[in-house]
């Protein structure tokens, strides 16, 4: 966030504090999950204007059952997000609020698809197509937003063709949602979640339940290596979207190539992890990698050739 340029900042930050927020009461378990739902649709309705007023039950319901100092202080600072958020402009409001209107549409329907809280409950996504529209939801949308904020305050991007960038934009975060969500699925199916779909794992002859024996990895890999494929393609379009950004738009550059980077090196570890189904494997890329990566990025990020150079390196190291 800090590598943006200053014009942009103000509305891509506030976005962003009202997606954690709201993740933050998706997540919060010590309140049952239709209330939840409920304050994820009032924190929406309050973002329009509609229904002012709501906050304080929110902050109420949700901040004092966290266990996180950070995400309470988070919740409890939302009158003051929102005061910050009605002073942006009419447009930048707009924008930020047509965003949060789908993140939010994701973050309940996954608390309607996924009942538990455990493995007890497990339940799955169905279908690949479940699978494309939660990332979607969840990320693919913030590219759409991304673009449309950077191409209203940066002059440079006056010649983009805005629907072509944007859709690449979709697939960018995608892409970096995918990563995660393969990542995280041993910690997911303990609380109750699979987003790998029934139908790739039935075809596997696997149910959601044989995931959670980390030996089931070997005979899921083949659907591992199609979503590793699926996500390695969503980021062929997050640098084709990277190298169109002017070169003298450094920052907007850099804060586009640090997240593929990384994601790509995140990819690395899953594909050669022998236990990604094991919850006790940590699958994290380390400081020091991140903070190479963003020195060497920073270096030539001015180059287009010596970038796509960097993320050619990164991607043939992964091994389908």
């Amino acid at each position: 966030m800090a590598v943006l340029p200053a014009a942009v900042r103000p509305t891509i930050g506030l976005a962003y504090l009202f997606a954690r927020a709201a993740d933050t009461i998706a997540d919060t378990r010590l309140i049952e999950r239709r209330a939840r739902i409920v304050h994820l649709e009032a924190l929406g309705e309050e973002l329009s204007l509609a229904r002012a007023g709501r906050i304080a039950a929110i902050v109420d319901a949700a901040a004092g059952s966290q266990s996180l100092p950070a995400e309470r202080r988070l919740l409890e600072r939302l009158p003051a997000i929102f005061a910050a958020y009605r002073g942006l402009a009419a447009a930048d409001q707009a924008r930020v609020r047509r965003l949060l209107a789908t993140i939010i549409e994701g973050m309940t329907e996954d608390l309607r698809v996924f009942p538990g809280e455990d493995e007890g409950k497990l339940a799955a996504l169905e279908t690949r197509a479940d699978l494309d529209r939660y990332t979607y939801l969840v990320a693919g949308c913030v590219g759409e937003f991304w673009t449309e904020v950077h191409m209203a305050h940066r002059p440079r991007l006056a010649h983009w063709d805005g629907p072509a960038m944007q859709a690449l934009g979709v697939r960018f975060g995608q892409g970096l949602q995918l990563t995660n969500v393969l990542r995280d699925v041993p910690r997911d199916l303990r609380t109750g979640r699979c987003y790998l779909p029934r139908a790739d794992l039935a075809r596997l002859g696997l149910e959601p339940g044989d995931l959670l024996d980390p030996a089931a990895g070997l005979a899921a890999r083949p659907l591992l290596r199609e979503l590793l494929g699926t996500a390695l393609d969503h980021y062929d379009a997050g640098w084709r979207y990277t190298v169109a950004i002017p070169r003298a738009e450094t920052r907007m550059r850099l804060a586009c190539a640090w997240p593929l980077l990384i994601g790509l090196s995140t990819l690395d570890l899953l594909a050669r992890s022998p236990n990604w189904l094991d919850p006790a494997v940590t699958l994290k890329v380390s400081r020091m990698s991140v903070y190479r990566l963003i020195a060497r990025s920073s270096a030539t990020i001015w180059s287009t050739r010596a970038l796509e150079r960097q993320a050619r390196r990164l991607r043939e190291r992964i091994r389908l």
